[in-house]
């Protein structure tokens, strides 16, 4: 049973239906808010907080289509799951098209139920903390020109670097050509993803978000391209892949160097040809796609470790975008923060209005390995827990990682000598990223794909990880730390 207990508005007009569901929400460890039609669940979502939505399609009233459409207007941070007996293709593209999370025919397998709403969870908890537009205005302006910094979907741009990739974006939006955003965790991948559809001939058609890193690899083939009823065990009804319900609009496959070297191959093909099959299935299917790659690795190195197929690498990189680390682009800060106090303030019901230039001026010398969410998730907490209208020093929770190991002014040597902030963290934190592997290890007797779900790492990011520490499973069976059975 899950430990969550994030909460779940399921609207069904069938009685039945919604109380088996409801019973297997229950045995999930999820809380279940029932409605059986779209106006009663309408009033719920505006009296208390739901998570996750989970809506037939065909109900009297206000339809499950309606629906969808009043919350991706009014509550776009709820990822909203379809049900249906009455499925088809057409209806799942409308219906991903208009915002909808995942689309589920009936009759339904409860393991596809259950792997959606895993993924509904991580995008509602990712859609709360992630950097990201929702309308506001924050009172920003450049200062040379006036004009707002707020971009599309909640860019920000000062310095000449993002300037640079919001023009390179207007050049390329239009363009069929496939685009391959690279960049550390947290500097805007997506949103840039998203500002490409968004200025596009195409955003009138769905955009389409995969984290290949979430994919069970054996459900990889089927999540990308579909599969036939009876294809395997479980398939209990024929569902279209991501591939299909992109067509004629755009297909963001976000860390796309998670994808295993088996579905590359297949990956490729539907690239370059436009064209695959369904899993179990024998009829080619066509679609027109613009496909946008993200990754947080570098893909060049992959393809050198052999860990990354060549060509598709040269078939990813036609547009190469790469999005700066924030500490590289510092002149953006005092307006990023800005930005996300006012965001707050709208939020939170505060009524922060000035920062003090000590929290500001630590603010912008901060290394936000994190970056802009990282900076976003700092902001959040300093003015939920102000108790005054002007942020402090004092309210921001931060230790420079360097604090702590400042070498005194007597013993430090020639400069030279010096290693970058980048090493000198991963001299820090390798053994005690080793010594956690090993652990998770001896809890699971050595199984990797056990141990990748333990510590929260796709089975792929493990094996890069024992490689770099040199850590081989099968030696360690046998030790006395981890005897044979």
């Amino acid at each position: 049973m899950m430990e969550s207990r994030l909460s779940i508005l399921l609207v069904d007009d069938e009685s039945n239906m919604r109380r088996i569901i409801e019973a297997t929400l229950l045995r999930e460890g999820y809380r279940v808010i029932p409605a059986e039609d779209g106006a009663t669940a309408l009033a719920i979502l505006q009296r208390q907080p739901v998570q996750i939505i989970i809506t037939d399609l065909k109900m009297p009233g206000i339809d499950g289509m309606t629906l969808l459409r009043e919350c991706n207007q009014n509550y776009p941070d709820i990822p909203v799951i379809m049900l249906t007996a009455h499925g088809t293709v057409e209806t799942a593209v409308e219906a991903m098209k208009i915002g909808a999370f995942d689309f589920i025919s009936k009759p339904f397998d409860i393991a596809e139920i259950r792997y959606s709403l895993q993924k509904a969870s991580a995008r509602y908890n990712k859609n709360r903390l992630s950097y990201r537009g929702d309308g506001l205005m924050s009172p920003v302006s450049d200062p040379n020109t006036g004009d707002p910094l707020v971009q599309s979907r909640g860019i920000v741009a000062v310095s000449r670097q993002m300037k640079d990739i919001l023009e390179l974006v207007e050049r390329v939006a239009d363009s069929p050509s496939t685009v391959l955003i690279t960049g550390e965790s947290g500097t805007g991948k997506e949103l840039v993803a998203g500002l490409i559809h968004e200025k596009s001939c195409r955003k009138t058609y769905p955009f389409i978000k995969v984290n290949c890193a979430a994919i069970p690899e054996t459900l990889m083939e089927s999540e990308f391209f579909g599969h036939e009823r009876g294809a395997f065990t479980g398939a209990v009804t024929a569902k279209p892949g991501r591939f299909e319900l992109a067509d004629k609009g755009t297909l963001l496959l976000d860390e796309i160097s998670e994808v295993s070297p088996e579905i590359q191959v297949k990956l490729l093909r539907a690239i370059q040809e436009r064209e695959f099959e369904r899993v179990g299935g024998i009829r080619t299917i066509q679609v027109d796609v613009r496909l946008i790659a993200a990754s947080n690795l570098d893909l060049r190195r992959e393809v050198d470790e052999s860990r990354f197929r060549q060509d598709l690498y040269y078939r990813l990189n036609v547009i190469p975008i790469h999005l700066p680390a924030l500490r590289e682009r510092t002149e953006d800060i005092p307006f990023l923060v800005r930005f996300f106090i006012h965001r707050m303030n709208q939020r939170l019901k505060k009524v922060i209005d000035s920062i003090s230039d000590e929290a500001m001026t630590m603010l912008i010398h901060y290394p936000w390995y994190g970056n802009i969410r990282e900076l976003e998730n700092i902001i959040e907490r300093a003015v939920l827990l102000c108790q005054t209208s002007r942020l402090e020093k004092s309210d921001f929770n931060l230790v420079h990682p360097l604090l702590s190991h400042r070498p005194d002014s007597k013993t430090v040597g020639d400069v030279s000598q010096m290693i970058s902030i980048k090493e000198f963290m991963q001299k820090q934190t390798d053994p005690l990223e080793k010594d956690l592997i090993l652990d998770a290890l001896v809890r699971t007797r050595g199984n990797v794909t056990r141990t990748a779900k333990l510590i929260g790492m796709s089975r792929k990011g493990l094996q890069i990880k024992l490689r770099k520490h040199g850590i081989d499973p099968r030696k360690l069976r046998g030790s006395p730390e981890f005897p044979l059975t």
